[in-house]
Parts: C-alpha cells; sequence; structure tokens
C-alpha cells in the first residue's frame, strides 16, 4: 500500500484521514454520501475478508434494494476507490469485495491500543502513564461510534464495546488525576458532576465526585451525593453502595484526604478490583489425546485469527454426545494456545453435564470468573446485569482465553462472553448452542477404528489390539467408554481383550460393563436425560418420553409421525422432542426428518424403557403394534398413491380374513400422498424400519391377552399393501426377505387369501430375478387357491402372469391359452387395464413368430392405455413395441419408443418396465453406432442395478457393456464383465442369453 498512518475514523462519524501518525492524524476528509459512508462502514467492520453483493447492498439499501441496487453499488464502489486514492485498497473478488487494512489504520485500532496500555498502567498504579494512555485515547473519541448511519448497516456490539471502553478511560483518568493531585481538582467536580448524572447508577463517579469534592473543601456536598447515591441504590436496585463508595464516605466522614499515589483507588478494606495473579486455571491435558489433527487445526485456526474492528472475541462451541470427548479436545487447544494469552487463562465447569450437580446459574458463573479475575466477593455486582458488564470491563483490554466447559445452554454462556478483541473463548456443551450469535459450531463425531484403537493401546498398555477388535465397535468409538474398557485391561492383566469382548457383546446392554471407577456412560447419559425428565417444559417431558419409546422399539431410525403414534401426541409435539433430543446429543438428525440414536445411546434408551415398563401400570399395546398399525396405514396409502384405480388397486386393499377390523380407521388418520414420488421417497425412508419390525416380529405373540395372530396380523394387511411399492421399486433384497415372511404369516393365521398373495407376490420376485420356473411353480399354487376361494379378478391376474412366464420358458402353446383365458376374464370384469396388459404379452408372444403382428398388439395395448390414462401400459407398449423392432433389425425404429417409454414413466417407478426399457435402448444405439451415449445409458443403467442389489439385471447390462467395449477394441475388458455376467446370471432362467455369454468368453461372435 502506498499510505501509512491512521486513514480510517468511526470514533463518531465515519472519515477517512489524510494520514499521518496514530496519535496526531492528518487532515479530515469527510465522506458526504450516505450511501458512500454506509459503503464504505460495512467494508470496514470486515476488513481484510470478503463482504458479498447481498450483504452491502442490505447495508446500503435495508431489506428493500432497488432494481438499480446493483449498478448503483458498482458506482458507489468506484466513488470510494476514487476517494482512497489507493489501487491496492479495495478489491474485487468472485463474490464481493474486500477491503485491505493495516494494523494501526483504523482509530478504533488505535484506540484498544491506548486502552490495554492503560488497564495495565492502571492495575499496577502506574498513574502517570495512566493519566497519558486514557489521554491519547480520548482524543481519537469524536462522537458516538458509526454516527449517522442507518441500522442496517450493523456494528451494535462494537459501539456497545466501545462506549464501556470509553466510560473505563474515563474513570481510570480521574483516579489518576485524583492520585496526582495536580492543582485541578476543581476543575474535575464539574466534569464529574455531568458523567454522575448522565450515569446515575455508576458508583464509581460519583465515588470520584465526592473526592473532588472533599478534597477541594466542599465536604458538605460530597455528603450530599453520598446521600443521593445510597437513596437511589436502594430504590432501584435494592442494594447498598459498594466498597469503594463506602471508603470514599469515611474519608469524607474522618477528613482523611493524603495523596494515595502507592494505591489504588479502590486499595484498603473490601477493595473491589484489586491485582490478582495473572490466571493459569486450565486443568491439566489430557493424557493420551488422540486423533481429532484436523478438527485441532480448525479451533486453533479460529482463536488465532486477527477479528477486525466490529468483530468481538472469537468463540468456538465445541459440541456432541456424552463422552465424545469435547472436553478433551477443548483442554488439548487451551493448551496449546496458551502463551498467546498473555493475561491468563480461565477456566469454569459449568456443571450442564455433570452427574449430581446442578448445572451453575450465570449469576453463579459470573461471581466465580470475577473473584478469579482479583474482584473481592463483597465487591462483586448482586444484579447479573451490572457483573456481568464487570466481567466485559476487566477482560476489555486484556488477552485472556476462557474455557467455559459443560454450559447446558446459550442463556447459560452469554453473560460471561468478554467484548475485548483481544479474548478468546471455548464452549463445551452437548448442544450446538445456535442462538450464541457469532461463535464458531464445532460438532465431534466418534473416533475412527484406527484412532479408537490407537487410544486404547495407549491407555491399556496392549499393543495387540487393532482397528479391527471387537472392542472398537462394541464401544462405539466413544472416547470415554474406549477409557473404560482400556482401564479395566490395564488393571485386569489377566482380562484378555477377547475376553471382556464377549461381555460386552452378550448383553443386552453393554453399559453395565462401561463402568470404571469414576468413569461411567451410563451416568454420563443419564444427566440429559434426568433434567429433561423433571423439567417444566412439556417438550423436555416429551422428550424425555420419546426416549423410552425409542428404547422400546429399538428401530434404525424415527420420524415425527411415527413417534407421534408410539407417544400419543400430535406430530408438532413429537417433532420438538425428537430435536429437543438432538439438542442434548441424545439422537442425531441423520438427514432431514431422520433421527437415529448413537450406538450406546440405545443401550441406554433400552434400560430407561424396561425401567418405565415396570413402574406403568394396566395393560398397555406394545409399541411394536402401534408401530405395525401405522405401517398398515401407510402402506395403503402409498398404494393408492402408486398404483392407477381399478382392480388391481381394489383386490390390495380389498380385506382378507386375518385384517383388524380397526385398519381403515389407521389408514383414515395418515394423510394422502400428493403423488407417486412422494409414497416412493416416504416408503424408502421408512422401509428399514418395516424390515427389522418385521424380522423381530412375526410369530411373536403380542402378550396382551388379544384374540390370537399378536402381531401376524398386522404384518400380513402391511406386506400385503407393500408389495407393489417393492415390486416396482425393485426392492430385491426386501422383497426376498418380506415376501417369505408374508408367506410364512398367512400360513401361522390360516388366512387363505392372504397365502394366495403372498405366493404371487414371491412369484413376481423370481420373475424380477430371472428365475421363471419358480415363478411358474408358485403361481400355478397361488392359482389353485385363487380358485377355489373364487375370486375372479384374481383368476384373472395369475392366469395373465402365468402366460408371461411360460413364454419365457419357450411353452408358446400353453402360454396362448393361458393369456387368452385371462382376456376373456378381463372382458367378463369390464377390466381395461388387464386387457391391456394381457394384450401386450400376447404381442410379446407373437413377437417370436410374427414381430408386425406382435407390433399390432402392443399398438391395441397401447390405445387401450391411452384412453385409460394409464401410465404403466402405455409405457410398457411403448417398450414392447422397440423390443419388436430390434427384432426387426430396426433400431431406428426402435430407438423413440424406448426414448417414449422413459419420459412417460416419469416418476411414477416401475423398476422392471424401467430396467428392460433402458436395456433396450442401450442395444438400439449400440446397433445404430452411438457408442458415446450408449456407454452413457448403460452406464446409468448399471448404477440403478446396483443400488437396488438386482444382479439379474445388472448381468443383463453388463451383457451390452462387454459388446460396447469390444467394439472399441478392448477385449479383455470386456471378457471381464461377460464373466461377471455369467456368475450373476447362473441359477436363473435366461438360457439364450447365458449361452451368448459363454460363446463371448470363449471368443466367438455374439448372436444379436
Amino acid at each position: 500500500m502506498t499510505r501509512r498512518g491512521l486513514r480510517f475514523g468511526l470514533l463518531g462519524t465515519p472519515v477517512l484521514y489524510d494520514g499521518g501518525a496514530p496519535d496526531a492524524p492528518g487532515s479530515v476528509q469527510v465522506v458526504g454520501s450516505p450511501k458512500l459512508r454506509a459503503l464504505l462502514v460495512a467494508l470496514l467492520l470486515d476488513a481484510g475478508r470478503v463482504v458479498s453483493v447481498e450483504a452491502l447492498k442490505d447495508a446500503m439499501w435495508g431489506g428493500a434494494p432497488p432494481v438499480s441496487a446493483l449498478p448503483s453499488l458498482h458506482n458507489h464502489v468506484a466513488r470510494l476507490r476514487r476517494l482512497l486514492d489507493d489501487p491496492g485498497r479495495l478489491l474485487t473478488v468472485p463474490t464481493g469485495y474486500l477491503l485491505r487494512v493495516g494494523e494501526g489504520e483504523v482509530d478504533v485500532q488505535v484506540f484498544d491500543a491506548h486502552t490495554a496500555a492503560a488497564r495495565a498502567a492502571h492495575t499496577a498504579g502506574d498513574w502517570e502513564r495512566v493519566a497519558r494512555e486514557c489521554a491519547a485515547a480520548l482524543a481519537l473519541w469524536r462522537g458516538n461510534p458509526l454516527a449517522g448511519l442507518p441500522p442496517e448497516v450493523g456494528g451494535y456490539a462494537l459501539v456497545r464495546r466501545l462506549r464501556e471502553a470509553r466510560l473505563l478511560l474515563l474513570e481510570w483518568r480521574y483516579d489518576a488525576e485524583l492520585a496526582l493531585d495536580g492543582g485541578r481538582l476543581a476543575d474535575l467536580v464539574p466534569e464529574l458532576a455531568a458523567l454522575a448524572a448522565e450515569h446515575p447508577l455508576r458508583e464509581s463517579y460519583h465515588r470520584q465526585l465526592m473526592l473532588a469534592l472533599h478534597r477541594t473543601g466542599r465536604q458538605a456536598e460530597a455528603l450530599v451525593v453520598h446521600r443521593d447515591l445510597r437513596a437511589r441504590l436502594a430504590d432501584e436496585l435494592g442494594v447498598e453502595p459498594g466498597p469503594g463508595v463506602r471508603e470514599a464516605h469515611v474519608e469524607v466522614l474522618t477528613g482523611g484526604g493524603e495523596r494515595r499515589q502507592e494505591r489504588g483507588p479502590s486499595a484498603g478494606g473490601c477493595g473491589g478490583v484489586g491485582v490478582p495473579p495473572r490466571p493459569a486455571q486450565l486443568p491439566p491435558a489430557p493424557a493420551h489425546f488422540t486423533g481429532r489433527d484436523a478438527v485441532r487445526d480448525e479451533l486453533i485456526r479460529v482463536l488465532t485469527r486477527a477479528p477486525g474492528p466490529a468483530a468481538g472475541p472469537p468463540a468456538v462451541v465445541v459440541s456432541g454426545t456424552a463422552g465424545v470427548g469435547k472436553s478433551a479436545l477443548a483442554l488439548q487447544v487451551a493448551h496449546t494456545l496458551a502463551e498467546r494469552f498473555s493475561d491468563g487463562q480461565l477456566y469454569v465447569n459449568l456443571h450442564g453435564a455433570t452427574a449430581g450437580m446442578t448445572p451453575l446459574t450465570p449469576a453463579q458463573a459470573l461471581s466465580t470468573l470475577l473473584r478469579d479475575l482479583g474482584t473481592e466477593p463483597c465487591a462483586v455486582p448482586e444484579h447479573p446485569d451490572a457483573a456481568a458488564a464487570l466481567l466485559r470491563s476487566l477482560l476489555a483490554p486484556t488477552r485472556t482465553l476462557l474455557v467455559l466447559d459443560g454450559a447446558a445452554d446459550a442463556a447459560q454462556v452469554r453473560p460471561l462472553l468478554p467484548a475485548g478483541p483481544g479474548c478468546a473463548v471455548i464452549v463445551t456443551s452437548r448442544s450446538p448452542l445456535t442462538t450464541l450469535d457469532g461463535a464458531v459450531r464445532v460438532p465431534l463425531d466418534p473416533l475412527s477404528d484406527e484412532d479408537s484403537a490407537t487410544l486404547l493401546r495407549a491407555v491399556s498398555g496392549r499393543d495387540g489390539l487393532g482397528a479391527g477388535h471387537p472392542l472398537v465397535a462394541l464401544t462405539g468409538r466413544l472416547p470415554l467408554a474406549l477409557r473404560v474398557v482400556a482401564a479395566r485391561l490395564a488393571a485386569r492383566r489377566a482380562l484378555t481383550p477377547d475376553a471382556l469382548a464377549g461381555q460386552l457383546s452378550a448383553t443386552d446392554s453393554r453399559l453395565p460393563h462401561l463402568e470404571y471407577d469414576d468413569l461411567s456412560v451410563r451416568r454420563s447419559l443419564a444427566v440429559a436425560h434426568d433434567a429433561l425428565t423433571v423439567s417444566e417444559r412439556e417438550t423436555d417431558r416429551d422428550a424425555a418420553l420419546a426416549l423410552c419409546r425409542i428404547g422400546a422399539l429399538d428401530l434404525p431410525a424415527y420420524g415425527a409421525p411415527l413417534l407421534a403414534r408410539l407417544t400419543g401426541t400430535g406430530e408438532r409435539r413429537a417433532e420438538a422432542a425428537l430435536d429437543r433430543l438432538v439438542d442434548v446429543a441424545l439422537v442425531e438428525e441423520t438427514a432431514y426428518g431422520r433421527y437415529a440414536p448413537h450406538d450406546l445411546v440405545r443401550d441406554f434408551a433400552r434400560e430407561r424403557a424396561r425401567a418405565a415398563a415396570d413402574t406403568e401400570g394396566g395393560p398397555r399395546e406394545h409399541p411394536a403394534g402401534t408401530a405395525l398399525r401405522w405401517y398398515a396405514a401407510v402402506a395403503e396409502r402409498a398404494l393408492t398413491a402408486i398404483v392407477e384405480p381399478g382392480l388391481d388397486q381394489d383386490d390390495r386393499r380389498r380385506p382378507t380374513p386375518s385384517q383388524p377390523p380397526d385398519h381403515a380407521a389407521h389408514v383414515a388418520s395418515v394423510p394422502p400422498f400428493a403423488d407417486a414420488r412422494a409414497a416412493f421417497a416416504r416408503c424408502d425412508r421408512e422401509l428399514e424400519n418395516i424390515v427389522t419390525l418385521v424380522e423381530r416380529y412375526a410369530g411373536e405373540d403380542t402378550g396382551d391377552g388379544g384374540d390370537g395372530g399378536g402381531h401376524d396380523v398386522h404384518i400380513a394387511v402391511l406386506l400385503r399393501l407393500l408389495h407393489p411399492y417393492l415390486l416396482r421399486g425393485g426392492r430385491v433384497p426386501e422383497l426376498e426377505v418380506l415376501g417369505r415372511a408374508a408367506l410364512r404369516v398367512a400360513r401361522r393365521l390360516g388366512d387363505e387369501a392372504a397365502e394366495a398373495c403372498a405366493l404371487g407376490d414371491l412369484a413376481g420376485l423370481h420373475f424380477l430375478t430371472g428365475r421363471t420356473g419358480e415363478a411358474l411353480a408358485l403361481t400355478d399354487r397361488a392359482l389353485e387357491i385363487w380358485r377355489r376361494l373364487g375370486a375372479v379378478s384374481w383368476i384373472r391376474r395369475s392366469l395373465n402372469n402365468r402366460g408371461l412366464l411360460l413364454e419365457g420358458l419357450g411353452r408358446y402353446a400353453e402360454s396362448e391359452r393361458a393369456l387368452r383365458q385371462s382376456l376373456a376374464y378381463s372382458r367378463q370384469l369390464d377390466d381395461p387395464y388387464g386387457e391391456a396388459v394381457t394384450l401386450s404379452h400376447l404381442g410379446n408372444l407373437y413377437e417370436h413368430t410374427d414381430p408386425r403382428a406382435a407390433i399390432e398388439q402392443h399398438r391395441r395395448s397401447l390405445a387401450i392405455g391411452d384412453g385409460i390414462a394409464a401410465v404403466i401400459v402405455r409405457h410398457t407398449a411403448h417398450c414392447n413395441i422397440g423390443y419388436a423392432h430390434l427384432r426387426l433389425g430396426e433400431p431406428a425404429s426402435a430407438l423413440p419408443h424406448f426414448e417414449e417409454s422413459l419420459r412417460i414413466l416419469g416418476g411414477h417407478g416401475d423398476w422392471h418396465g424401467e430396467s428392460q426399457t433402458r436395456l433396450g435402448l442401450v442395444r438400439a444405439l449400440r446397433q445404430l453406432g452411438r457408442s458415446g451415449r450408449a456407454d452413457a445409458e448403460c452406464a446409468e443403467l448399471l448404477r440403478r442395478a446396483d443400488a437396488r442389489a438386482d444382479r439379474y439385471t445388472g448381468a443383463l447390462a453388463r451383457h451390452q457393456y462387454g459388446l460396447l467395449l469390444r467394439e472399441r477394441g478392448r477385449v479383455g475388458e470386456a471378457r471381464e464383465q461377460w464373466r461377471s455376467a455369467l456368475a450373476a446370471l447362473d441359477g436363473t432362467d435366461e438360457r439364450a442369453v447365458v449361452e451368448e455369454l459363454r460363446r463371448l468368453v470363449a471368443g466367438a461372435r455374439p448372436v444379436s
């Protein structure tokens, strides 16, 4: 930069200085335009940092910038550059602007430096230096800081801090003049009288006025000042004057008044703020501190950054669940930075998470800090606001590090924060304290496997413990749990890590084994839960109840709708309860609206659930029953959103004999989905929970003395209604698990209709995975039951499926008979949807002998689909027409049909149809020589198949991908793809594809 010395003035109306020494600024250059002043100050408040365009527009025009704000901003920036006359001063960056400011170029920086020097001199009793430094600082004061600016510019905290600093400087200057007695005591009286009138509750000015009056022979007036102050304090605050005023009163009464250069103005007796030793209160640095390198470096960077003129002291909040190592990290960082904070380090345990202790009140914490800074106990203000102001005054000119450990909430911390830019604050809390303005939040996760093993080895002295040892997972990788386990291993050399891991894994709760001496994971977790339980706030009590219900059911994750049913509250209260559990780090929000407890919190929640069950009187429905009822209702709502209206939907919804009579009422309590996408999204979120419930509770008696069936009656309904989502979503692993469970449940219940549904659903899974023969056998068993029950629409559907499967097995004559029978039933039932589906399957059958006739059948199906607006029928018909054109050797004609099929399907969901369409699209593109797009489409199909664990579709895609690779000369890679496809197709009925793959692996040319 070309200029040196003082350049910017904020201590009054914002101005520019034309150079000059810090204490003797050059000429003043007034910034006349209000908008230009706002721009300059907005940049100065964040000097050295990028200020976004949006922030500058807000500062200049408030919340309603005009349409022309951006070009106007550019014009004002250009004017400011001309005014600054320094090309390198105001920089344009991609997201906004940056104003470069050197040390000592802003009057606030110089003011702060003189204030710090005055503070040090005042503490040391060096009154001549106090007078000099105060005079130098006050000479920079031109009026109220940032005067004449609109509120949108900000800087409130800066202005408040500077005003308080000015009042302190005046106080210290008068202390110096009273101590030096330089012959102008009489001149002090009117000045002090004005200050005492302006600040009627500030005792220091009244004390100084009393002394100035007394020492100039005006004792009676001094006593009147004391009388008025005492009455005012009693009336407004209910307190007596502090020790400094009382000491001055004694001097007036006894006629004293000797020079006091050797003593501070408050020395003797209860002397207010004395000269304490430099605080060094940090507990020892944690032994065996492990990992956290990136987080530690980030904390050090934040705490040591140079603050701008308007910035308060840097503050960080380290948050996380119980035992995750918040305090250890805070102390490690604090010890690393101790030398940078030359005025000391303060440490306060706020006991927000200490077992058996009530959190400190802000007043208690303030009293502790003030005493640690040398304030006599009798001089600590009783009113918390006054105490907080005194703390800020004492810390303002210092470089002090505060560690506030175990904060309960932001309200406990806020009064303890310093205002001086030389200070820094580290707060630890289970909560992220999001309402604590200006703090940088650092959430802590459990340690990595490697760091966990390192900590175990270091503390236990057992060298053989690696990242894969079961103890790492069994402790949840929480440092507290790891230290407990390591301490037990260190104390008992005969106890092997494997034996201890066996103890932890052999019990329903690991918490009894995670206690040793004064370390206890259970006690640490109980602090937050117990505080919620006894709280007067409804949300807190709801949160405590929610954790018990979470423990009783123990699902992978929770949302507000399910928890509302489990707790008997509304969804808003349930969501607030979950948010409160997040706030106290008992659960975490893993995705929007999805909550899961930490591994060891699950054990704690199960313990609390058992304890609650023991104390609750009277019968109560098992939480699994409540969840299954709700999931069955959600499944029906999803069914109606995913499956088009018609017989397919009606048959699924029609109750079977075992369906509970209150199911319809539960469905009515669940709002319908807006569309198929919303239904798929909700079911995707809940599917893991559903699988867990079915695997755990199928066949289990509820124990509530009900009419039999236990949870099975709800599981049977749930799985019958959920199947269309599973099939259309291509959820292959879940189709297998839930399909077999549905069949077992139906047979236990003796519900033939439910059994036939389950048999047909399992057949759908086998068809989806290429096991056509097994699918046919299951379909025939279902058809037999439906015929026995006389369910005509189900008979039609089974015959349609039978024809499709027989066609896939090459049994064409039998296939046509079954399809013709299905077609007759469709017309008998007046079911156009079923008729369209069967016509499409007939088209697939004709494709083997007459592709042109096949296309005609598919077009008839498409016409019906268009007439009834059936998305699945229309997209399937276009897909099948595309395959018929491929059979005819017409890829150019096939391509637009595959593209139209995908366009029609959109987000409706039909994995089998979508995957077949994408496969045909890849084949058409490859045959047309459009290898680039074919590669991309094939990669997308593989990605989607792998995401569903659909090995069958993935194998068909790898077949095509290998052909694409071979055409580019990458024969070795192609053979790897074909070998992988062959392995995946083992056990399927895709004989033609398997034979071609074998020829390809052997080096032969493909058939198609």
